[in-house]
């Protein structure tokens, strides 16, 4: 199985230091993601489900990537908003699904996040080494059975400009 780590566009400057779940995509950013999203389209890349954060830049790129054409399931995962629980995540969401070997599952939500979660599927430790750009995808093969901790493969890792 083929999970895909998406970060969300480009989006508004935080206010006053703070994030807030409100922050839309840019113009440029919701641009970028467009084109990113396009190129996926013609590398034949698709989802059988997108999960997103709730925050609404996370939610832009998302839909970006319906209207495209990637995938025509999207639902909201209170766990990919930023500082997400991956353990919890994977107790209360990843093992009561059943997934096909050929199942392919993208995940929108936010940095440091996606990186750490990466890095947990794939070394067992977050170690900060892996960094995800705006817009970017990493894409890691994971087992369908068992924890997938320690057990899965990166085999993508593009920064958005790659892709335009």
């Amino acid at each position: 199985m083929e999970v895909y780590l998406i970060r969300h566009g480009i989006a508004e400057e935080r206010q006053d230091g703070l994030d807030h779940p409100e922050r839309q995509l840019t113009k440029e950013g919701r641009k970028k993601t467009e084109k990113v999203a396009q190129r996926l389209k013609e590398l034949q890349i698709g989802f059988d489900l997108v999960l997103t954060s709730p925050y609404a830049r996370a939610q832009q790129t998302a839909q970006i990537l319906t209207q495209v054409g990637l995938c025509p399931n999207v639902e909201i995962c209170e766990y990919l908003a930023p500082d997400g629980n991956f353990g919890q995540w994977l107790e209360n969401w990843w093992q009561r699904q059943e997934f096909g070997d050929n199942w392919r599952l993208a995940l929108v939500g936010h940095e440091p996040d996606l990186s750490r979660w990466t890095e947990i599927l794939v070394w067992g430790e977050t170690k900060d080494h892996i960094v995800l750009k705006k817009a970017g995808m990493i894409g890691v093969e994971v087992p369908t059975t068992g924890s997938p901790v320690g057990r899965s493969q990166m085999f993508w890792l593009t920064p958005p400009r790659l892709l335009l």
